[in-house]
């Protein structure tokens, strides 16, 4: 089946350059040049991926994605401005899984698309383990439904949360690089050490599971090398 992807940005000229470029690829392109719109199509249509600008005229992208968020998971890639730190870090923040810099290169655009996909498919099709729930002094991650609990308090994770906190449950006592669970999570080629992705994401993590750096119960930072929890 022909996967969906919702394009939202109020420049006719970028969404018109997606559109081909991943109709090409025999994508289906929804596009649409406002928030409320969008939200409107979301709301009873089938979506697969969305890329969603930063700044749109009625309602930002930020909102947007907090919006998708509380009802779905599928993947969204943000559209920011070049070299603004603070708008890729808060649109991780708010639930998305990657951000891509105006100008783009449209095939590297493609890719991060086509690499999205697949880790949403190999996150949802991961094979269920005998065990499917891992406990761990007080955290739990029921890998069937997956939703995660700590000290009986349900966690909302997104997906992305959810995947590296398993990666990482999985390998206790290990310590598994930035680079190993990008890799392991998205499958993408375009992993390098500048990205903050992971940094973010484990960031995150540890808000929602009132954790801290410098003397961490859980996610424990290995500077240099990566991130484990122990055993």
């Amino acid at each position: 089946m022909t996967d969906n992807i919702l394009v939202v940005d109020d420049e006719q000229a970028i969404t018109d350059l997606i559109e081909i470029y991943l109709r090409n690829e025999n994508f289906n392109v929804h596009k649409f040049y406002n928030g409320q719109d969008a939200l409107k199509y979301i709301e009873n249509e089938h979506v697969d991926l969305a890329i969603l600008d930063v700044m749109l005229p009625d309602i930002n992208g930020f909102t947007i994605c907090q919006r998708i968020r509380e009802n779905h998971n599928f993947p969204i890639i943000m559209l920011t401005a070049k070299d603004e730190e603070t708008d890729q870090i808060t649109g991780l923040t708010m639930g998305a899984d990657d951000y891509i810099t105006k100008p783009f290169r449209p095939l590297e655009m493609v890719a991060r698309v086509k690499a999205q996909l697949r880790r949403y498919k190999k996150y949802k099709s991961m094979p269920v383990p005998d065990e499917t729930v891992i406990a761990y002094s007080g955290l739990v991650l029921d890998v069937n439904t997956h939703e995660c609990w700590l000290n009986e308090k349900q966690l909302s994770l997104t997906p992305t949360e959810f995947s590296i906190l398993r990666v990482l449950c999985e390998n206790k006592g290990k310590v598994i690089s930035s680079e190993q669970l990008f890799h392991v999570i998205w499958g993408d080629e375009y992993y390098n050490k500048n990205n903050n992705t992971i940094t973010v994401h484990i960031r995150h993590l540890r808000e929602k599971m009132n954790d801290s750096v410098d003397n961490p119960k859980w996610i424990r930072t290995i500077w240099g090398v990566g991130y484990k929890i122990e055993k």
